[in-house]
């Protein structure tokens, strides 16, 4: 619904830069009508595959050639991203990423998913959809187990109608047999993505240092 370009995820995106000592890619992907669902995915594939081709420090970005560190990649996203960081995630455990590039964490702040009154609205947004079972809505045990990183962190909020869905996802990532590490962090009293509105309160404030020191730390 909104853009890489959107002062509060720009914001964020700077602040996380500046605090975590990381170089940040935010991908500007297709949006329906103009390009239906798996638009998205795709153009976010895309991205950290361009991301990846830096690897070799001869890609087309001097910035990324000359910075960014590729064995400490992360992938993460809010809402609608969060589940795309997921399939980002399943999709590197399944086709891997080039030589060099290394994927630490993912993390997924008040995640989609299946399982709520939005399924018809994703269904109706993805003609090619695979019903309700489709695993980019409910994600399959296979592609959880198989997660291309070492751990995951992921947020709900209280008063947010997808926070029983992110942390079903917590619970089926911990049965699935990955062998990494996940933290389920829930904001309480707060709704989804709250800390977009009012970056400098003080549970947005919280939120933003847990995100910045998964990132820190190893």
């Amino acid at each position: 619904m909104q853009s890489a370009f959107s002062h509060g995820h720009h914001n964020f995106a700077s602040t996380v830069a500046a605090e975590a000592g990381a170089t940040v890619v935010s991908v500007e992907y297709g949006l329906f009508p103009a390009r239906p669902i798996p638009a998205c995915y795709e153009d976010s594939w895309a991205a950290l595959r361009w991301v990846a081709g830096h690897a070799d420090g001869d890609g087309p970005d001097p910035w990324l050639n000359e910075h960014a560190d590729f064995g400490r990649v992360f992938i993460g996203g809010n809402s609608a991203g969060g589940n795309i960081s997921h399939t980002l995630a399943a999709r590197v455990g399944s086709n891997g990423l080039p030589q060099g590039v290394r994927v630490v964490g993912v993390i997924l702040v008040h995640p989609y998913f299946g399982g709520t009154d939005d399924d018809q609205m994703w269904l109706y947004m993805c003609p090619t959809n695979g019903g309700l079972s489709d695993p980019r809505l409910k994600p399959a045990k296979e592609d959880l187990a198989r997660l291309g990183c070492e751990k995951a962190l992921v947020f709900v909020a209280e008063k947010d109608h997808l926070r029983e869905v992110g942390i079903g996802y917590c619970e089926e990532l911990k049965k699935s047999g990955w062998g990494g590490s996940v933290e389920l962090v829930e904001n309480v009293g707060v709704e989804h993505c709250f800390y977009m509105f009012d970056p400098k309160n003080e549970k947005a404030v919280e939120l933003k240092d847990k995100f910045v020191s998964f990132i820190k730390h190893n």
